[in-house]
């Protein structure tokens, strides 16, 4: 992705709100205890998801860096046509775990739209709002998978 700020990617700079989101909730939560002696309820609930979408973001950081833990003990003694196809099935492999990640994850905001209607305890706002974050930051994931495929495929002596 392209460089947009001080030379970071966009997938940089939304897990760093994340984080600075994460930290003042929480800082806010703690000045709240003790000044007041009352805490916020939605702490928990806006750094939990949050939590989980930074983690969804950071798969894709870590595929896009070729940072995913790789068995390559026999790998690294394949010829280079056996590599290319290891890493275009191993991508592949990795690209359709996330689609059916994202169906499921689609069909279950569509029925909390459509049957549950259910809202979260502390803001009460539609929990499918927390649930869309995954298919909608998959994003970052294709485009890492597909970056690290390119990457090893072209670069002849990868690992």
């Amino acid at each position: 992705m392209k460089k947009l700020l001080f030379g970071f990617s966009l997938e940089h700079w939304l897990v760093a709100l994340c984080m600075a989101g994460m930290v003042i909730i929480a800082f806010l939560n703690v000045l709240s205890r003790y000044i007041f002696h009352f805490s916020l309820a939605a702490t928990e609930e806006i750094t939990i998801n949050l939590f989980v979408w930074m983690t969804v973001i950071g798969i894709g950081i870590a595929f896009k860096r070729g940072g995913h833990m790789g068995m390559v003990t026999f790998f690294n003694h394949f010829p280079r046509r056996a590599q290319k196809t290891c890493i275009v099935i191993y991508s592949l492999l990795a690209a359709l775990l996330f689609l059916v990640l994202d169906y499921y994850m689609i069909q279950a905001i569509y029925d909390e739209i459509t049957l549950f209607e259910a809202k979260s305890a502390a803001l009460n706002i539609p929990v499918w709002i927390y649930y869309l974050g995954l298919p909608v930051l998959s994003v970052f994931i294709f485009h890492g998978i597909y970056c690290d495929a390119v990457r090893k495929l072209a670069d002849p002596e990868e690992e």
